[in-house]
This record gives structure tokens, sequence and C-alpha cells, in this order.
């Protein structure tokens, strides 16, 4: 039988948000502790409950492999004295190595000799490693909020209550502070038995199995989404799962059966949203719909199985009702009066203290949003826009929003439509939230694009004037999330919108702060750029690329990206190298001139005279095929300018000894580089 090593680390119920990531921490600080202690392994698998967190390393070695190691020392003139005695120095690094004088010796390292030992170690058994790094590896686990427990050094999400840990069938004593690792674990908290005793890792699978706990997260996910289905059909409907809340159910249990719930009719005839959101949010259930209209049912999942199940079933109905009657109240209270009504109720709001209220972040959306509308030449929105921004944040101060604000955006769209509003307004209402989430939706009606951008841009603009930052790990106001969500409008709309005045638009609603309004605009740029090169990266683009194309001004960050797909593409020629280092050459030199200005008159050598007219050429070439933005051929187009530039080098002496001569041909050089600018840096590339 091949080695193995068996570990679980039983707890009081884990949240299930930590479940995860506490299993992905402790496997990551077993794999990176093995392998510094060069214990070989095949993998390590990981499986996960609210109870247990369990890890199996597969094929592990018997022992650590042998260590033979050369050390240095110092050098022979401060080892050895005038006697040829060894002097304290060498004594204490032999000392601190564990090295005998016989395990010494001298080795010449460029024009000196240097005391080196070789340093041989057995390696130890596996298991002596393995009782050194569980330890380690568990309280290396970091989380958002930890606890200490029975007077314990160490943290944890919850309280650690039991470990197994069986190295090929037998138990390796493990301690954790007192916790001593065994060969007894628990079944579920109600169907299992509270003791049980494991002899190998088949036997571990098949006692939990036994006693209703599925161990693997995957098995357990399939199987609640399987029976959700099963048990939506017998109700004529689907079920709607996302896998967030799918994910989250997973580590809510460790034995799944799904069952529905019914509610009352009536609350169909609310907002879809209104119904959901309690049902996902507070009560972890999976709406049921048929032809995207919702029934209703609910489906939830139990920690256990089907007995007394009506009992289960009558008391979830409970819960649920009691959240959709207040629900219902509150809806019935907010459409009594208009969406415009509850706007002077913003003034009461604080947005931020030096910001000012909600009502006044309203009325800089409005400006900023009307800039954006007449920057797009979009004027035929601009009506709808500036109604939609008016109301888009009094949806904040309803009942059903105050207790639910999860449905911030959602109600006013449609409180909106309730009182009359034109669905352009309504939409953009809510889209303005728009990316909420990475990987979020992103806004599709041009108003929603408009006030999307500006409410972001409005918060980056006025934290940044009052010095407020993200920093490190710290973005307490979400100003990454919201650039980036502003960049992946720019991106998926293709706008051509020139950021840096946006920036400045938006700083200048904020007249009546203090700041230099040039030193803000510019950290704000740089944040953007920041998170432009995140963005291009995770979207697959190389970050020497990203560099070279950031060299043009941001007029258009849909511009830029695809300047950069084309380069990233173009980057694949195999003559690369040598255009690269061509005009690497042309950079070097382009950057000592002092003028671009060319007088043809000194254009005395035959290299010089063909260069210069060959340029003219290719230079308008590349503004064709720039103003059509195919950068691909103004890239090839550019590229054929190289045998002129080698012609020239090789020929011509650039540094002249007349001044006249050298700054004419550094000013070609320079119209040359000014010219390849206007496509992207070359000199940016890294190339072997």
């Amino acid at each position: 039988m091949e080695n193995y090593f068996l570990l679980e680390v039983g707890v009081e119920e884990l949240p299930s948000r930590f479940v995860e990531s506490t299993l992905t921490q402790i496997k990551e600080n077993l794999e990176k502790s093995l392998k510094e202690n060069r214990v070989e392994f095949k993998d390590i698998e990981k499986y996960g409950t609210p109870r247990r967190l369990t890890f199996v390393i597969n094929q592990i070695s018997d022992k650590q492999s042998d260590l033979e190691e050369e050390l240095k020392g110092p050098s022979k003139k401060i080892s050895v004295d005038a006697d040829g005695n060894f002097t304290k120095p060498a004594l204490g690094f032999m000392k601190s190595k564990g090295l005998d004088k016989a395990d010494v010796y001298f080795k010449q390292v460029g024009k000196d000799e240097y005391l080196f030992g070789t340093l041989k170690q057995e390696g130890k058994a596996a298991s002596e490693v393995l009782k050194e790094i569980v330890p380690a590896a568990i309280k290396g686990v970091t989380f958002p909020k930890a606890m200490r427990w029975g007077g314990k050094n160490m943290k944890f999400a919850r309280p650690i209550r039991w470990m197994v840990a069986l190295l090929n069938d037998e138990v390796l004593p493990i301690n954790l502070e007192g916790i001593v690792a065994s060969n007894v674990t628990k079944g579920h908290r109600f169907l299992g038995r509270k003791e049980i005793e494991v002899f190998s890792i088949e036997d571990y699978f098949k006692q939990l199995s036994k006693n209703f706990v599925v161990l693997d997260q995957n098995v357990r996910k399939e199987a609640i989404k399987s029976q959700a289905e099963e048990v939506a059909k017998s109700l004529g409907g689907e079920v709607e799962i996302e896998d967030d809340l799918l994910e989250e159910i997973t580590y809510l249990v460790e034995y799944p059966t799904a069952f529905y719930g019914e509610f009352n009719k009536d609350y169909v005839k609310l907002p879809k949203e209104v119904v959901t959101t309690p049902m996902k949010e507070h009560q972890r259930y999976f709406p049921v719909s048929k032809d995207g209209k919702l029934l209703p049912y609910f489906i939830a999942v139990r920690n256990g199985d089907k007995h007394a199940i009506d009992i289960v079933k009558a008391g979830n109905e409970k819960v649920l009702e009691a959240r959709l009657a207040d629900a219902l109240f509150f809806y019935d209270e907010d459409i009594k009066k208009p969406l415009e009504s509850f706007v002077e109720n913003l003034k009461t709001v604080v947005f931020q203290a030096k910001l000012g209220t909600v009502y006044d972040k309203t009325l800089r959306i409005e400006k900023l949003a009307q800039d954006i509308v007449e920057t797009l030449d979009e004027k035929e929105i601009l009506n709808d826009t500036l109604r939609a921004a008016k109301l888009c944040k009094a949806d904040l101060v309803t009942n059903m929003v105050f207790e639910f604000t999860e449905l911030q955006g959602v109600m006013g769209r449609e409180y909106a439509k309730v009182g009359g509003e034109n669905d352009a307004v309504a939409q953009a209402i809510f889209e303005h939230y728009l990316p909420r989430f990475a990987g979020d939706i992103l806004p599709q009606t041009q108003e929603g694009v408009a006030l999307s951008i500006a409410d972001k841009l409005d918060s980056i603009a006025g934290f940044f004037a009052i010095g407020i930052k993200p920093s490190g790990s710290q973005d307490p106001y979400a100003l990454r999330r919201q650039a980036l969500g502003i960049l992946s409008i720019l991106l998926d709309k293709k706008l051509d919108i020139n950021l840096e005045k946006l920036v400045g638009d938006a700083l200048d609603n904020y007249d009546y702060l203090t700041f230099d309004k040039a030193e803000v605009t510019s950290q704000i740029m740089d944040f953007f750029i920041e998170r432009i090169k995140n963005l291009f990266k995770d979207l697959g683009i190389r970050y020497d690329v990203i560099d070279a194309v950031l060299s043009s001004n941001l007029n258009s960050i849909s511009d830029i990206h695809t300047r950069a797909v084309e380069l990233n593409k173009w980057l694949q020629k195999e003559e690369l190298v040598e255009m690269l280092t061509a005009f690497n050459r042309v950079s070097t030199l382009a950057e000592k001139a002092e003028t671009d200005i060319v007088d043809e008159a000194l254009l005395k050598e035959d290299a010089e005279v063909k260069l210069n007219s060959g340029f003219k050429e290719i230079k308008a070439q590349v503004e064709g095929f720039l103003a059509n933005k195919e950068y691909n051929k103004a890239l090839d187009a550019f590229a054929s300018i190289k045998p002129l530039v080698d012609n020239l080098f090789d020929n011509v002496m650039i540094m002249d000894k007349d001044e006249a001569v050298k700054a004419n041909r550094l000013g070609l050089l320079k119209q040359i580089y000014d010219t390849m600018l206007t496509i992207c840096d070359l000199s940016k590339i890294v190339y072997k």
C-alpha cells in the first residue's frame, strides 16, 4: 500500500464563508512546509464541512531526503592567523553550522580563498516532520475575525475540539496546544454517533458515510443541486440557483435534504426581487419559478434526513411569512407617494462629513452626468438622464430599502415605474449602481452608463480631494471597485472619453473644498492607471505591453485596450528581437535631441537622406492606419523603416563633431521616435 497521511480537524460549526478559504490556507501551508522540509508527496486532497476540515496527503515519502549542503564561511585571510590556527570568526562559523575542523576546507573564489564546509544531515522520518509542521499549518490560518478559547494561545475562527491523524493506519499523536490527535472522529451532530473509532483511511470514509456525513463538498453540492431541481420539478417549476448561495448552503450542512415550502400567492404580485431577496439573503432559500415568473414556493435544505420534515417545513414557512409580510407592508406604504417625494429626505442622510449629504451627491451626479452626455454627443438622452440622476438615490430613504439594503436601486426602479416614470428613467436608476461586485452585470442603457460613471467618479474625486485614498489592503469606501467599474463600462461600451478631463469635471463640483486640483487630478489618474494595469493583466495582456500602450494618453480606455491586444499579437513575429533592438537605439538617441526640426540641407550622407525620405512615406501610412484604428497594420508600416534605420547606424556617425549636423540627425531620430509613440512605446517591450 502507498503511504498516506490523513488529518481531520474537528471544530465547532464554522461560518460557511470561512470553510473554503480555511481549507485552501491549510493545504497551501502543508504543501509549502513539506517542500521546505524535503518530504516528497504526490498531492493533497481537501474536504470540508461546517464541523470538520480533512486533508489526505497521498504517496508521502517515509522520510526527508538527506541533506548535503556546501556552506561558505569567511575568507582565508580572516579564518587563519599567522601561526596557521583557526581564528574566532572561523570557529564561530563552524560552531553555528555544526561543523568540525575535519569538515572544513579552503576553496578559491575569484581572487581569494574562502573557508567552506559540507553539511551532511540524514533525513528525519516523515512522522517527525508532520508532528512539527501540522500544528504550524493550522495556526498559520488567518481569519477576518478569530477567537481564543480554553486558555489557549492560538486563535481560530471557532474552537477546535478534536483531531484525527493517521499515518499508514497508525495514529500519529500530533499535539496542538493540548489537543492530541487520535483515531476517534464524530458523526453528524444529531444523526451520527458521538465517537467513532477509525482504523484506516478507507474505514474513515466508510464510517463517516454510515454516520450521515457527506464529507466531499463537491458531492454535497451536487446532491443539493439535484435534489432541489427534483423538488422544483415536482412542483411544476424550475429552481433558481445562484452559485454563491449554493456554495454557502453546501458549507452549512453535512447531510443535505432538500424540501419545499409554500407562501401566500398574494406575495407573488410584489416585484420579484422583493420576495426573493429575503428568501435568499436572509433565509438561504432557493426561489421557484416558471417561465421567469415566481411561483409561491421555496426550496430549503435541511442538515439532516427526512424525519419530521413536515414540522421543519412549517417552521420555515412561518419564518418566511413574517419576512414577506413586512416586505408587503413596506411596499404598500412606500407606493402611497411618488418616488420624487423622498428626495427631500436625502438632505438628512450624510454621505461623508466633509462631502455633504446624499442630496448634495445627487446634485453633483446631475452635473457630471450632463458633462458625460454632452461629451458623448448624445443630447437625446439628456432629459431622461437628468431625471434619473435626481431620483437615483431616493429609494435609500424608503421603508423597504431601510429594512432590506440589498434592494437599493431595485426598489428605485420599481417605485419609479409605479410612479409613472418612463422605462429609460426607471432602468437608469437601477443601473447606476452597476457593477456592484466583480463579475456583476454592466449597465446597458445609455442613461444608465452615464449615471453609473458619474456616481462612481464623484465618489473617487471627492474622497481623493479630502485626502482619503486606498492604501495597502485598506479601501473602506471601495474606491478600487468603483474605479474598476468605470473602466469595465468604458471597455464594454467602447466609449471615447478623455478620462483626465472627466476627472477634472468631477473635481470642479467640489469647488467649496480647498485642494490642489492639478495634484489631486494626477493622483487620481495614477490610481486609474494602476487599475488599468490590473484589469489588462486579468485579460491576459503582457505587463510590458501594458506599459508600452500606457505611454499614449488616456483619451480612450477602449482604444488603449485595442492597441494592447494588437501589440500582444504583433509581438509573436520571429524578427521581433532585431526590430526592437533597432528601435531601442532610436529611442536612446532621440532622448538626447533638443528639437525635432530637420534641416534637409544638412542631410549630407546617402543613408540619412534615404531615411528621411522613406520616413515621410512611412509616417503618412502610419497616420492613415491609426485614423482607422488598424494598429496591427500601423505597427507593420512603422517596422518597415528598420532597414533604413540599420543603414543609418551602419554608415553614419550620429554624434558628429559638427553640432548642427549632430542636432539635425538627432532631430530626425526624434521624429521617428515620436511617431512610434503615437502607436505605443516599443522601448518598453522586454525581449531576449
